[in-house]
């Protein structure tokens, strides 16, 4: 509130990126400074201010709650993500993997926000689902069995308040334009093509999302349960797994019509 206020000092200061000019900025900065503005201005900022303390609270007191639970060693090298705007002041990165002795936010898509959901709910112990099945299915991430006369007649999934649903599912949210196995496997899910929107696109992008939040939630499972790592394949290896998977589908189509599919050699 007490700052600089003079539009032509305040011009000087704008990033080189900028392509405006600064008689540009200048006049977009220029204002009346109304006292009734100023006011409501410096109302807001005391609320921000007051809030921003009680965040800083909060946090200490999280990182004091897991303090005690954080019994696990565990290897954090390698890279970690880039720290969101939300996230706490402590490493709170460090502390859910003691916590549950693996570094979930190493699968694509899961910050550190995500995983601390996905422990505060469900715990580091899942010993009281039989099998990774049970966990999918109390997050409501299993296809529907609505089923008469052997036909089926709805698979969708139900519905749910499941506060990790949400979490992976806002997860996997983000992995559309990722460029990881997962995120290409997001996009084999939903995304099409003019010339082959029937063939290319199997669903669309809510129900590629809960599919893709129905595979995190396995890897998340396994990893808590087995202690295993996960390791990213890269787009690359999953587009070639997948692309030789299609070849194979096509001779086996090809086989069972009579006829032999032979590839194309390059430069002919």
């Amino acid at each position: 509130m007490a700052g600089e206020r003079d539009a032509a000092v305040l011009a000087r200061h704008r990033h080189r990126r900028i392509k405006a000019k600064e008689a540009d900025i200048q006049r977009a900065l220029t204002g009346n400074w109304r006292e009734e503005h100023l006011f409501v201005l410096a109302q807001a900022l005391c609320l921000y201010d007051m809030l921003a303390q009680r965040i800083v609270e909060c946090d200490a007191r999280v990182e004091a709650l897991l303090a005690p639970l954080g019994i696990h060693e565990v290897d954090l090298t390698g890279p970690a993500k880039r720290a969101g705007k939300h996230t706490p002041a402590f490493d709170l990165r460090t502390a859910l993997a003691r916590w549950a002795g693996v570094d979930l936010t190493r699968i694509n898509g899961l910050a550190v926000s995500s995983v601390m959901t996905i422990l505060s709910e469900g715990g580091p112990d899942l010993s009281r689902f039989a099998n990774v099945k049970h966990f999918c299915s109390w997050l409501g991430l299993c296809p529907g069995s609505k089923v008469s006369g052997g036909k089926v007649l709805s698979a969708r999934t139900r519905r749910s308040t499941n506060r990790v649903r949400q979490a992976l599912k806002m997860a996997a949210m983000s992995l559309s334009r990722n460029g990881s196995a997962l995120g290409a496997f997001y996009r084999r899910l939903c995304v099409s093509t003019p010339v082959c929107r029937r063939l290319c696109a199997r669903m669309d992008k809510p129900q590629a999302n809960t599919a893709v939040a129905h595979k995190l939630a396995r890897m998340v499972y396994f990893m808590i349960t087995h202690g295993e790592n996960f390791v990213d394949r890269g787009q690359q290896q999953y587009e070639d797994q997948q692309r030789q998977r299609s070849i194979a589908a096509l001779k086996r189509r090809a086989a069972d019509l009579g006829f032999q599919v032979t590839p194309v050699m390059e430069g002919t």
